[in-house]
């Protein structure tokens, strides 16, 4: 930059050209009123300058009542004491400063632009998340400001081990991506592993934390996704106190946990509010559910289709019954339902809120009623799917679920096809892809799998939440040396 306020004002409008969102004001401080500046700032985003409660007009103001040269000392050492107060030596870096919603201050005989803080972009305000609804615990979501999202995490894990790595990706949007992590738990390779991944394309913009998830992962075909999500910043603590790291990215209100695995896309946040014994028993439930969500269309297909011998005699007859009249094969019923039901749900998510849910239960039912009044369907046709649906939903993570709502259609073409062993060689590539299938080194099947490498303590987190204090010992993403994390104080149990 140069001394010259004309020549860095030429260059900076010369960056952005015309732009109608970009506000510029002259003015002259000083005691004399002999010092030109010049302040550039996004429209929207600075507040009024003329203000006392403005740190802008608070700084003007001070601004005015000094000599020339007591104003750049002010400025070079920041004087004033305003937080978060930048210096750039470049035009460059000062479009980027004037970029993230902040006021950019020229002064003419100082060679280095000032970032003050100011309003900023406007952001949504923190919220409970509509996704992970929870019966127990914090009703705090992410908003879509990065800084937000931090400080809710840092609200919750106040020590200063606690590391915020900031990056910028995108060549056009420059977003602000931040590494979240234990300094003391997090295991150095692995945050490493997440740089590197981070860097390893380049693109114009990113605009939300799902462009990073699908440029990061490792096993792009795969339906299992190798992130796991959350609008939860208790969630996004939780993991972090196991030795995990959270990506965060601005203008998004979901952030990104790394590693994962099955077991952890199946726990939420109130299974550690609760007690051990209900928390258990939701734990079954959904992997109950992730399982028929995947194979009960196609199990029933199999069933009714080849292997009729394993059902009750009565219950055989009522099928029958039930299937009189109707002109297509079962195959066909199965996946005309499933589409419909399919149809609604994506219908109930872009529809504008009550409206949504209207189409998604109302529309449901007319659907499957008038189906079976038509003879175009059968009874039990629309229970099973309906069951199938109701399955996916319990599942708690929506990405989780798709990847089980897609799979659900291989299995009905293989049992359609094969019967029986068809739904047994569909179970067995599932299960084979899993155990090959890995989430920055950590095996996606643990604690099934690889259980003895913590020597069996991560077991007591699976499909059984054994109480708190037997859970003495952090899971495999920590480091070695930090696995413990529950100690019990007391020494004596006093009886009377």
């Amino acid at each position: 930059m140069d001394r010259e306020l004309s020549k860095n004002k030429a260059a900076f409008l010369e960056l952005f050209g015309e732009s109608a969102d970009i506000k510029k004001k002259s003015m002259y401080v000083g005691v004399e009123r002999d010092v030109a500046c010049f302040i550039a700032y996004v429209e929207v985003t600075g507040g009024s300058f003329m203000f006392e409660n403005s740190v802008v007009g608070k700084l003007l103001n001070r601004l005015c009542t000094m000599e020339r040269k007591d104003i750049y000392a002010c400025l070079e050492k920041n004087a004033l004491g305003i937080s978060d107060a930048t210096l750039f030596e470049t035009i460059e870096d000062a479009a980027l400063g004037l970029l993230t919603g902040d006021v950019m201050l020229f002064i003419d005989g100082f060679d280095k632009a000032v970032k003050i803080p100011d309003k900023g972009y406007p952001a949504m305000p923190v919220k409970e998340p509509d996704s992970e609804k929870v019966i127990r615990g914090s009703r705090e979501g992410f908003a879509d400001s990065i800084k937000v999202n931090t400080a809710l995490i840092r609200k919750r894990l106040r020590t200063p081990n606690l590391r915020v790595k900031e990056v910028r990706l995108g060549t056009r949007s420059n977003t602000n991506v931040d590494i979240v992590y234990m300094e003391d738990l997090a295991e150095p390779k692995l945050i490493k592993e997440v740089e590197r991944r981070l860097s390893r394309y380049e693109i114009d913009g990113i605009l939300d934390s799902g462009m990073i998830e699908q440029l990061s992962e490792e096993k792009w075909y795969s339906p299992f996704p190798q992130f796991q999500t959350t609008q939860r910043p208790d969630r996004a603590a939780m993991a972090i106190l196991e030795g995990r790291v959270v990506v965060l990215s601005d203008n998004s209100p979901t952030g990104l946990i790394v590693p994962t695995d099955y077991n952890s896309f199946i726990k939420t946040s109130d299974d550690y509010y609760n007690r051990w014994e209900i928390a258990s028993f939701a734990r079954i439930l959904r992997y109950m559910a992730a399982f028929f969500a995947m194979t009960l269309p196609g199990l029933y297909l199999a069933v009714t289709n080849f292997h009729t011998q394993v059902l009750p005699t009565t219950l055989l007859l009522s099928f029958a019954a039930a299937r009189q009249g109707v002109p297509f094969p079962a195959v066909v019923e199965v996946l005309l339902m499933e589409l419909s039901f399919e149809l609604l749900r994506e219908a109930g998510v872009r529809l504008p809120g009550a409206m949504g849910n209207t189409i998604g239960i109302v529309g449901g039912l007319i659907i499957g009623q008038a189906a079976v009044e038509a003879n175009i369907v059968s009874p039990i046709v629309v229970i099973v799917v309906a069951f199938t649906a109701l399955c996916s939903f319990a599942i708690p993570n929506e990405e989780f679920a798709t990847a089980f709502r897609l799979l659900k259609f291989g299995f009905i073409f293989l049992c359609s096809w094969l019967g029986f062993y068809g739904f047994l060689y569909s179970l067995l590539l599932v299960l084979i892809h899993l155990s090959h299938l890995k989430s920055f080194g950590i095996p996606y099947l643990m604690p099934f799998v690889g259980a003895d490498l913590s020597n069996y303590e991560d077991e007591r987190d699976s499909l059984i939440r054994q109480p708190l204090f037997f859970m003495k010992r952090r899971p495999i993403y920590a480091r070695k040396e930090q696995r413990t994390r529950l100690r019990r104080k007391d020494k004596h149990v006093f009886k009377k």
